[in-house]
């Protein structure tokens, strides 16, 4: 069976050139909600519909908005995408925000994508070669050059099928987003449902999140728990790279959230206010844009004014320049890592700058002049060491071979690398695997709150269970997790007790709340001897809720207090072992039911299911109408 495979595309082009339509022909989802657009037949904010393609793939179309006013919704909603859908309507051809469009898409780092001429029927045949002309002159010097160009009519279903069969061509190439990273979500929606709370939505940008995980919210660092996960409307048990997902958040109020957040799953992930980032600008700006200029910097879905910083000039001329060196001082923080893809806006006169990657999140301040360009240049190509610290904190741990692949660098010169920083202590190399000591620390910091969390949901219970803890770090990658819990029980920071995980200090007992009631169901178990009462009547007595009582059940169980004289009755082991003791001593080494009866003075209701419970014990075996001792009990 084929692994499934998750992407996001995206529709792009000039308002009114159909790519609502033509989201709502391929999916039959209208992805226009809000009465100002069903008003004013415009987009406002971002639209979302599954794209059936196959069992083994899912995939989710973003529609962004075309209107100029829009095109900070346009930008969050194409930085998380993996394929572009170019829409050019056959009647107008290509319009003023299709080119701008196009450069943000450029800039923004995007590689793949078709172009898709709608409301074809509005034209004759013969003008479809000059109308694919123009368009292809438009493109040209663009990653839509050379683009697979199709012709189709929402309306009437033209064209259709065969964009769908083109797009899923076009995605099995495509490689998929790594789940493998530490999760994050960049939110470009925040809402309330009706009796379950706030729900944020965005694509997953890395990484994966599971039903129940814990996370923060960046840059408040406010932490909050995934109640529930959906995708496209349907309630998921995880989501990962690629996916749009809507998550259900315990812990926030839609107030205390907005688009532009980030949510994660790690203390990797750090804010910052000063970013050195490499530039690239479109073609002819309007104005130059001088040193210290104001800008506002798209990144993922945050928008953040700010200044920017040259090093090499006072200006940026409207000829503008491909990878320049420089740096934004922010007005607020934001969440960002090495290699994000970000757009530069000009915000009065309004323009579009240009855009590029961020090479260093923690920029420092520098010197204006040549050495700092040099400093730069150095940060934006990535020394080895550079890149291995990067490879190791998002993969966070990795065989010698995958990490020889990726950093293609001489074995040679990563042993050496490696070396160095094992005697550091930075670096670590064991079960096959090579990880970061400080991944291996958050990992566990991690791992201890999740217990502690647990602990106090399950007070009675040992801990839990191993195999589940491993699931819930699978991002860590199983030997890593299993290392780090081994090496923290060893030391006393954790504990394991058969199948169980629990802190090193913990211990199961009544909680506070309710540890009168479960001491009176003990006792009275305990007091009632062999002729118990059905547990169902001790419970009730005692006014514990449901979901406690077959937690405490378990626990007198486990803690061998008592045993389960059979589906209806506890008995307590000290009446249990007391029984067997007496039975013992005044019996001879063969003895019958009614011997049994003699010694102990119990109906059939309860000697039955106690002498079954002495066969089980090992204490007694079963000779037709009688018993033998085969054991002494203690």
């Amino acid at each position: 069976m084929l692994s499934k495979r998750y992407y996001t595309i995206g529709m792009a082009g000039h308002i009114d050139h159909g790519k609502t339509t033509l989201t709502k022909a391929l999916t039959n989802v209208d992805t226009d909600r809000l009465k100002a657009e069903k008003e004013r037949s415009i987009s406002i904010e971002l639209g979302y519909a599954p794209l059936k393609l196959g069992d083994n793939m899912e995939v989710s179309i973003v529609d962004v908005p075309g209107h100029e006013k829009f095109i900070r919704q346009m930008i969050a909603g194409v930085a998380g995408i993996d394929l572009v859908l170019l829409v050019v309507a056959a009647d107008e051809g290509v319009m003023p925000q299709t080119v701008e469009h196009l450069d943000i898409l450029n800039l923004l780092g995007i590689h793949e994508g078709l172009i898709v001429v709608t409301k074809a029927d509005l034209v004759e045949d013969d003008m479809e070669e000059l109308i694919e002309a123009d368009i292809a002159d438009q493109v040209a010097g663009t990653f839509f050059e050379g683009a697979e160009l199709h012709f189709v009519d929402s309306l009437s279903g033209r064209g259709i099928d065969d964009l769908r069969s083109a797009i899923r061509t076009k995605l099995a190439d495509v490689q998929m987003r790594d789940a493998r990273g530490a999760f994050r979500l960049p939110v470009d929606q925040v809402f309330t449902v009706h009796g379950q709370g706030t729900v944020v939505r965005g694509t997953v940008y890395e990484g994966k999140v599971t039903e129940g995980d814990t996370l923060e919210v960046l840059p408040e660092r406010k932490k909050v728990r995934a109640r529930q996960i959906q995708v496209h409307h349907e309630k998921q048990p995880s989501g990962r790279a690629g996916q749009r997902v809507a998550i259900n958040l315990g812990g926030a109020s839609k107030d205390e959230l907005q688009r532009g957040d980030v949510l994660v799953s790690t203390q990797y992930y750090s804010t910052t206010t000063t970013v050195d980032i490499t530039l690239d600008t479109v073609e002819n700006l309007r104005f130059p844009l001088k040193q210290r200029g104001y800008i506002k910097l798209h990144l993922g879905t945050a928008e953040v004014y700010g200044k920017i910083v040259f090093f090499d000039r006072n200006e940026l001329s409207v000829s503008g320049g491909q990878g320049i060196l420089c740096q934004l001082r922010l007005d607020h923080p934001v969440v960002t890592k090495r290699g994000d893809r970000f757009i530069l806006r000009r915000p009065s006169p309004v323009e579009t700058i240009g855009g590029g990657f961020v090479i260093e999140p923690n920029g420092q301040k520098y010197r204006f002049g040549e050495e700092t360009i040099k400093q730069l240049e150095r940060k934006r190509e990535g020394t080895p060491e550079d890149l291995l610290f990067d490879l190791l904190k998002t993969e966070r741990s990795m065989t010698r071979r995958d990490l020889t692949e990726k950093l293609g660098t001489a074995e040679e010169e990563l042993d050496e690398l490696l070396v160095a920083h094992r005697n550091e202590g930075t670096i670590r190399t064991e079960a096959g695997r090579i990880f970061l000591q400080s991944v291996a620390e958050e990992l566990l910091e991690l791992m201890q709150e999740d217990l502690a969390a647990y602990h106090q949901l399950y007070p009675l219970r040992d801990g839990k269970d191993r195999a589940v803890l491993l699931q819930e770090f699978a991002s860590y990658g199983k030997e890593l997790t299993s290392l780090v819990l081994d090496e923290a029980a060893d030391r006393g920071e954790l504990k394991k007790h058969a199948s169980a995980v629990a802190l090193g200090d913990f211990a199961p007992g009544f909680p506070k709340q309710w540890a009168k009631r479960m001491e009176q169901v003990e006792q009275t178990i305990k007091n009632q001897g062999l002729e118990v009462e059905q547990e169902s009547e001790i419970f009730e007595r005692a006014g514990l809720p449901a979901e406690w009582i077959q937690e405490l059940r378990h626990y007198l169980m486990r803690s061998n207090k008592v045993i389960e004289l059979d589906e209806k009755h506890l008995l307590s082991v000290e009446a249990f072992n007391e029984a067997a003791r007496k039975l013992s001593a005044e019996t001879t080494e063969r003895f019958s039911l009614q011997d049994a009866k003699q010694v102990l003075g119990l109906s059939r209701k309860y000697l039955v299911p106690l002498m079954e419970k002495f066969d089980q014990a090992g204490w007694t075996r079963r000779d037709g109408s009688e018993r033998l001792w085969v054991k002494t009990p203690e």
